[in-house]
Order: C-alpha cells, then structure tokens, then sequence
C-alpha cells in the first residue's frame, strides 16, 4: 500500500541529488509540503509546487534552526524530518588526518544531532512526529578503509535509539534506515571510474545489483507514515542481501 502525507509537514536534508531528492519528491507527491535543504544551490530547483528550499551546511546549528523555523513559519509545524545529508571518505585510517575525522563527523553526526534536536523541540509543541535517520551498512559490518564513515554511521543508528527511548512518550517515533551501495553521483568525487566501481560493487550483492535512490525513498516513506506506527528505534537494512553474505 502506498502510504500517504496528506496535511503532514517534512524536513528533509542532502535533497539536492540522490535519496534525498528522490524522498523530497516522493513525499510532496504523496500529499506531504515539504522543506529541502542542502549545502548545494541545485536544491532550489525542487522549489515550488509545495517545496520550499534552503541552502547551507548541515554541520552547522543555524542551518538546522533556520530550517525547522522555516518548516513552521512556512507550513505550520514539522511532522518528519528525514536527516538524509552527508558526506563519504574512503582511506586508511593511518593515512587520515585529524581534520578528515573532525570533517566527516561535523556533517554526518553532529549534523544529525542538531536537526533531530531542533525537529524533537518542534514536535514536542505539537503533536509528535517521527524522524527517520540515514545511516549505512558499516554501522553494522566493518568495511576497510571506512574508519570515519563508519564510525559516523554507527553514532547516527545509536543516536536514533536513544532517541527513541527519550521521546516515546511523547509522540515521538525515530527509525533509520541502513542502505547498501545505492546508485548516486556521489562515487564520482570519490573514484576515478565510478561506472565500473557500481558494477564491481553489484555484482558482490546477491541480488546481483546497486540499489536506486527511490527505493531507499520508499523504505523512508515508509517509516515516516502511520503504517510504521509501532517501529521505533529499529534500524531497517535495505542492502540487496550485502550482510547476508
């Protein structure tokens, strides 16, 4: 069944390209308005027709208040926020630097941590809402050359637990969701044939393929509509059967 958001309210972030966009444009087709943001100025071609756009850096507290504010002021209040931003690195851990660590963890986790926070505040003056987190396969299995990402990965799906358990009572549901290797330009500033890097990495899934920025989109749709009202605190794997191996 698809699930529908009419008169519901969605924050979502990184929806300039990839699953966030993909989810953005899948929520406001289901009856949702929604607020999308990211660091890239593309996010405003998504403005209008229900959507209305921000730009700025997850990583940072104001972007995560002038986004829930605009979600209010705008709409009305805030029903799901999808934190779906972040960024990737793939290197040795003795080769990475301090600031590498310090950089990816600013945008993966703490962004994370401000935009549940300023979206927990906003709920809790309605009537609750749900937050659904993305983290990744290596929260739960070690991949080489991962160490930050990973590391990242894993304080997003124990955030979302904790926060599941603080905020229950309160009309608050939190669930991520793990994807595997999903199909996005985001491989082409990290490897040089990026074409070859998803075919390589498709064929290592027993499904024998990547998986699609829209079907992420549907697991997020998913666990931000009632149907997923008794899941809270779970962390949801869509990998192609990775971690099965």
């Amino acid at each position: 069944m698809t699930q529908t958001f009419e008169n519901k309210i969605a924050l979502v972030t990184g929806a300039a390209r990839g699953i966030g966009r993909a989810t953005a444009l899948m929520l406001r087709d289901r009856g949702a308005r929604v607020v999308a943001s990211d660091i890239s100025e593309t996010v405003h071609e998504l403005s209008g027709n229900g959507i209305v756009t921000l730009t700025g850096s997850i990583a940072e507290e104001e972007t995560a208040l002038r986004s829930v504010a605009l979600a209010r002021y705008t709409f009305g209040g805030l029903d799901i926020l999808v934190n779906n931003a972040g960024r990737t690195m793939n290197r040795p851990l003795i080769d990475m630097t301090v600031e590498d660590w310090d950089g990816i963890m600013a945008i993966n986790a703490r962004g994370t941590f401000l935009h549940a926070r300023e979206a927990v505040r906003a709920m809790i003056k309605g009537d609750g809402g749900v937050i659904v987190n993305v983290a990744s396969i290596v929260a739960q299995v070690a991949m080489k050359d991962t160490a930050v990402y990973a590391a990242s990965k894993g304080a997003i799906a124990q955030l979302t637990k904790v926060i599941a358990v603080e905020y229950g009572g309160r009309g608050i549901r939190a669930n991520a969701v793990a994807p595997g290797v999903i199909e996005t330009d985001i491989l082409e500033g990290i490897v040089q044939d990026s074409r070859a890097t998803l075919a390589s990495y498709g064929s290592a899934h027993p499904l024998g393929r990547v998986g699609q920025p829209h079907e992420i989109a549907e697991i997020i749709a998913f666990l931000g509509s009632s149907a997923s009202s008794f899941m809270t605190g779970t962390l949801v794997t869509a990998d192609g059967g990775f971690t099965a191996l």
